[in-house]
Formats: structure tokens, C-alpha cells, sequence
């Protein structure tokens, strides 16, 4: 069985902090194994129930309410006001050799407890290499002694505590006294807003409040300020806190800046409240931080990070040789991630893999992906390092098919200085449809997905995806994939190369029209201008070996006669094509013997083989593009659905690929 082949997505850095978006996490097996993916989690747009905030109000005014004397346990044995048990509530799951994590939670209120059950049981419903136990305690079940021991036995073996709304002082107090002991031995502890005690037993990595609350605080100076400022309470101070750390952590190391974001990141989906956000909550945190559980599934910061587990770890499964493999930059949209509907871009991946390359994907939550770029495709001292890129998602670098800004995506991509390729995914048409479409691709999408992007500066609008009729999903078309990942790897290798390596092809066009001559051109100084352009490729380094001093000389060399015609025998004849060759190297030769018979035909032949007019230059070769055998029929060559280039034209091109 061929070893499964995992795929890191960069993730777009977070932008500003509100408690009314919850961002996505998308660990590496999303895109690449759909099936055996962990999730790509829901975003919503949520807002942090008012509800809840009134309840913090007043209990905050409870905290101040003396503790009773004495505490009847005939009220219930979950505690003082509830009869409830955190069995109700403990998911335990199936291992069947998956790797297994535990979560114990104490909340205020009750709706988190099915949010967190849903989590859990789609977790271990979905994830083949893990699974996960939770059990959880509403705060007031702490009141009861033996419910507090049950909760000590479970934070003993658990893996992540988290705690919500702990703001009822002598329950507070308990929470602190169970879990503070059991601490260092949690892989997380996440605490959201709660009282200050309570706080300071946050540990994510290297994250933590330990000072919260103290004189010297800086946190609790923070908070302090804003209530001044805007007479806010905690919980709205820990929110204007959040949304100013993205701010300040450039400036940390990069350890502490992950494991802060880490903290963000779980409150955001905290806030968000769904059984989506959670379940992906719960992955991200146990991927990243529980040594049993996390391993290639961890999210990078930066592409020098991403790029070193790539080597020595990833590379060896996909045959990728780190020391000479391409790297190619991918930029995906984030809504076919979201959607599951990524077989597309999975299948361009795995190409480029299996072809030797090395991958880097990013997509933004927008449509303008000139931040992603610079945040991902350099490292952090500026170095480039993707040899080329490929936009899957058919629309302009910035603003999609909305705003455009071609200004910013050309200073962009030519900062970036890569080659810069737009491949098309059929959006209006079905497989179906735009193969049996006489127009080809929709005229819309040809200005969205082909005019717009080549005003950016990209290249090769080649189409690698349909889309299925019946269910409107994305479906890979195989050979355009093939052909899309062959294309980027060769633009890749050649901006590898010096220019003294490269060979360049300046093909001379002529037709009918005006003199007929080569290289005419309506008059214009055809060879004088080929002859400035190579001394600036000279310039540049390329190898222009043997290049005339005049641009007569150049005209000489290649025509023998400047009166020199098509079909003039004087032409200079650079390469000879043996049919048996031709045939080998051109897979659709043998459909064109419909219009003009076996090769070689009778147009650039001289009977036996195929020849290709022109002079080569150390490493520049300079060729006479032939004619489209219809001349003298120009109705046919502007109307026939029929018409296709002669054997002697394909020829040409064959050599220049070949």
C-alpha cells in the first residue's frame, strides 16, 4: 500500500481579534485524505451571547453573598441546587488502536455540555488515528464532597482542563484547590473568564496568567485601565485584552507568539460556541500540545518551520528528494476547504508530490492573498522560498472576481519574482457541458478567470477541473492535472536556472497579407528588433553564441534572401525531424491525418522529413513559425470547425517542446 501522503496548509495569520468571528483551524490531513481528515471547522459569524454576560453580571453580585452555614446534601447528590451528575455527561470512546486524549470541563451553565458531547462524539465518529474521553461538571455539583473527589480522580489522568465562568468565590476556591496540584501535569489548561484565582492556572505551552492579579500584572493593569476608561467589567476586559494581544505578538519569540495565538485561537472557537468549533478546538490543542496525540498534524507559523518537518519527515513518505525537489507554492480558496469540496486540489497535490516537488498551500479567508504571500512564501529574513506558484482559485491575486487591485498583485508578484500560473476550475459550465460546448469555456468566466488574472501577470490559464452535474463538485480532470503540475514544475526548474543555462525560442511569425515575405511585418524592422533583443539578453547572460554584428547578417543567416517567401527553398533549415520521430514526440499526430493525410505531408517537408526553419545562437534559437496551410483559403482558416494545423506545424512546436 502506497504510504498516505499528508498535506500542510500554511494558515492565513490572524488579523485583528472580535468575539463575533470564529476563525478556522485546518490541521494538514484536510485537503490531502478528505476521508480520513480531521475537521476543516465551520466558521460562523457568532456574538457573545448577551445572555451570558447578564448572567456574569449578577453573579458577580452572588460572589459577594456569604456562604451558607450549613449544606444540606439531601438537596441532591450533584450539589446544593442540582440533582445532576457529570456521568450524564462522560463520552468514552472506542480506542480500536487510536491514539486517545482526555478533557475534563467545569462550566457555569449548562449549554456547553451538549456543545462539548456533540464535539467529542463527532470526533471519535470521524478520526481514524484518535479519539477522545470528556466528562464534565457544572459548577454548582461542586458543592457536593464526593462530586469534587470524582473530579480530582478525573483532572488526575486528564489531558486538558477547561473551566468557564468560574466567578461563585467558595466554588472558585475548589476548582483551584483540585486542579492547581494536577497542573504541571496537564498537556493544556485553558480558563476562560472566570475570577482572577482561577485565571492563573491557564498553561498553554508557554502561555500563561501567573501574574494575573498581582500587584505587578501586566494583564491585570490592562484590565484595570479599560474599566476605568469604559467602566467595563472582567470578562469585557479579558475581550479587549484578547483583541489587542494579535497586536504585540509579532514582538514575542515565536514560541511564546504561538502558544499565545494558541490561547486566542481557543477562545475564539470558545466564543463560537458549536459542536464544530469546539471539535476543532479540541484537535488543534491536542495536535499541538499532547505529546501522545500531535504529529504531522500541527499547524506552521512560518515556511522555514513548515519546510523542516516537510524534510525530514514528510519528504521520505512521498519519495520528495529535499536536496533537488522544486517547491511549488499553491494558493487554494478557502470555501472549497470548508465545504469538503478540495478532491481538485488534493489531486494537483498529490501530483506535484509524486512528481518530485515539494508543496506549500495557502488560502486566506478573503479574497486578497498578497498577505499570505509575504507571510508564507518567504522566510522570515526575506528569503523566497517557492520557485513557482499556481492560483487554483482562478481569480485575480487580490480582490477575486469582485474589486480587482491589479496594482498591489503586480508589485506583489513582482517583488516575488517567480513564475505565476492561473489555472482555471470550470465555475459556469459542468464537465459535461463545456466539453460538448462549441464555445469552449463561458464567455463570462473568460473575463474573470482568463482576461482579469493575465492583467496581474499570470500565465497558462490551463482548465484542470470540471464540475459535476449532478452535485455541483468539484472533479479533477486527470491528464489537464498532469499537464497543469507538469507545466508548474518546468517553470519551476527553469527559474531554478541561470541564464546562461536557459534556452530561448523567438519565433518570427509571417503571413500572406502585406508582401508575404518573412519576417516583414507590415513594414516594421522585424530582424533589427530580434537583434536589439539579444544583446540585452546577452546583457543578462544568456549564451548568444555566434549572434552577426547587423541585423542584415541576422536577416542573411536565417533567410539566405530578405525576399524570401514561405515555401522559399533558401530558408535556413536548423533541424531536420525524421517522421518516426515526429510521430514518437507528438501524441495528437495521428489526428490530424483527418485534413492532411500520413506525415510528413507536403508543407515544411522536403518528402522525407519534417524540417524546422531557422538559426540557432548558443543557447537562443531564432525560428520561422510555419504557415497554417490555409492561405489560400481564408474562409476556411476563419470559420471550419474542422481546421487543424498541418504535420510541418506541429513539427515546429514539437521541437521548441522537445
Amino acid at each position: 500500500m502506497a504510504p498516505m501522503r499528508s498535506l500542510a496548509v500554511a494558515l492565513v495569520g490572524l488579523v485583528g481579534l472580535t468575539a463575533a468571528f470564529i476563525p478556522s483551524q485546518i490541521p494538514r490531513h484536510n485537503v490531502h485524505v478528505p476521508s480520513k481528515s480531521f475537521p476543516k471547522a465551520v466558521a460562523p459569524a457568532v456574538s457573545f451571547s448577551r445572555r451570558v454576560a447578564l448572567s456574569m453580571s449578577s453573579i458577580l453580585d452572588r460572589k459577594k453573598e456569604k456562604k451558607p452555614k450549613d449544606v444540606d446534601a439531601s438537596f441532591g447528590s450533584g450539589g446544593l441546587f442540582t440533582t445532576s451528575s457529570q456521568e450524564q455527561r462522560r463520552v468514552v470512546p472506542t480506542a480500536n488502536g487510536r491514539k486517545k486524549f482526555k478533557v475534563v470541563y467545569v462550566v457555569l451553565e449548562s449549554q456547553y455540555q451538549s456543545t462539548l458531547t456533540a464535539a467529542c462524539t463527532r470526533i471519535n465518529e470521524k478520526q481514524d488515528n484518535v479519539c477522545v474521553e470528556c466528562v464534565g461538571y457544572l459548577l454548582e455539583e461542586l458543592r457536593n464532597p464526593e462530586t469534587l473527589e470524582d473530579m480530582r480522580k478525573d483532572v488526575a489522568d486528564a489531558d486538558i482542563f477547561i473551566g468557564s465562568l468560574i466567578f461563585i468565590q467558595e466554588l472558585a476556591e475548589k476548582v483551584v484547590e483540585v486542579v492547581s496540584p494536577l497542573r504541571d501535569n496537564l498537556s493544556a489548561c485553558l480558563i476562560f473568564p472566570s475570577m482572577p484565582e482561577v485565571m492563573r492556572l491557564n498553561k498553554v505551552g508557554s502561555f500563561t496568567m501567573n501574574s494575573l492579579g498581582q500587584s505587578k500584572s501586566i494583564i491585570g493593569d490592562f484590565m484595570k485601565s479599560k474599566k476605568k476608561e469604559g467602566g467595563s467589567g472582567f470578562e469585557e476586559g479579558l475581550l479587549k485584552l484578547l483583541r489587542t494581544l494579535p497586536k504585540v505578538l509579532k514582538y514575542l519569540p515565536t514560541d511564546k507568539a504561538q502558544d499565545a495565538r494558541s490561547f486566542i485561537m481557543s477562545f475564539q472557537y470558545w466564543l463560537g460556541g458549536s459542536p464544530e468549533n469546539i471539535e476543532s478546538m479540541l484537535l488543534m490543542l491536542a495536535n499541538t500540545y499532547i505529546e501522545d496525540v500531535k504529529d504531522s498534524q500541527a499547524v506552521f507559523e512560518d515556511p522555514s518551520e513548515y519546510l523542516t518537518w516537510y524534510n525530514k519527515e514528510h519528504a521520505p513518505l512521498t519519495g520528495v528528494d529535499p536536496a533537488t525537489a522544486p517547491t511549488v507554492g499553491v494558493i487554494l480558496q478557502k470555501s472549497h476547504i470548508n465545504t469538503k469540496d478540495e478532491a481538485h486540489y488534493t489531486s494537483l497535490i498529490a501530483e506535484l508530490e509524486t512528481n518530485g516537488a515539494r508543496v506549500i498551500c495557502i488560502y486566506s479567508g478573503g479574497l486578497d492573498f498578497s498577505g499570505p504571500i509575504q507571510d508564507y512564501f518567504y522566510t522570515k529574513q526575506g528569503v523566497v522560498v517557492v520557485d513557482t506558484v499556481v492560483n487554483l482559485t482562478g481569480f485575480s491575486l487580490v480582490g477575486g472576481p469582485a474589486a480587482q487591485d491589479h496594482d498591489k498583485a503586480v508589485e506583489v508578484l513582482k517583488k516575488l519574482d517567480k513564475p505565476y500560473l492561473c489555472a482555471v476550475p470550470l465555475v459556469f459550465q459542468s464537465f459535461e457541458e463545456w466539453k460538448a460546448s462549441e464555445l469552449g469555456l463561458h464567455p463570462i468566466q473568460v473575463a474573470l478567470q482568463v482576461s482579469l488574472p493575465e492583467i496581474d501577470g499570470a500565465i497558462e490559464p490551463i482548465i484542470f477541473a470540471g464540475r459535476e452535474g449532478a452535485t455541483g463538485r468539484s472533479v479533477p480532470l486527470a491528464d489537464r492535472v498532469q499537464l497543469l503540475a507538469q507545466r508548474a514544475l518546468k517553470w519551476a526548474s527553469l527559474s531554478r536556472k541561470q541564464n546562461k543555462d536557459k534556452n530561448l525560442a523567438i519565433t518570427i511569425f509571417s503571413f500572406p497579407p502585406d508582401k508575404g515575405n518573412v519576417g516583414t511585418a507590415a513594414y516594421l524592422n522585424v530582424f533589427d528588433s530580434i537583434r536589439s533583443v539579444m544583446v540585452e539578453l546577452q546583457k543578462q547572460g544568456y549564451d548568444v553564441a555566434d549572434m552577426p554584428m547587423t541585423a542584415e547578417g541576422l536577416m542573411n543567416d536565417i533567410l539566405n534572401d530578405k525576399e524570401a517567401r514561405l515555401s522559399s527553398p533558401t530558408l535556413n533549415v536548423e533541424y531536420r525531424m525524421p517522421v518516426d520521430e515526429y510521430q514518437r514526440l507528438t501524441p495528437y499526430a495521428s489526428e490530424l491525418e483527418e485534413n492532411w493525410g500520413p506525415p510528413p505531408g507536403n508543407l515544411n517537408t522536403d518528402g522525407k522529413d519534417m524540417l524546422v526553419y531557422g538559426k540557432k545562437y548558443g543557447n537562443i534559437f531564432i525560428g520561422v513559425q510555419p504557415s497554417f496551410g490555409y492561405e489560400g483559403d481564408p474562409m476556411r482558416l476563419l470559420f471550419s470547425k474542422s481546421a487543424s494545423p498541418h504535420h510541418g506545424f506541429a513539427a515546429y512546436y514539437t521541437y521548441l517542446e522537445k
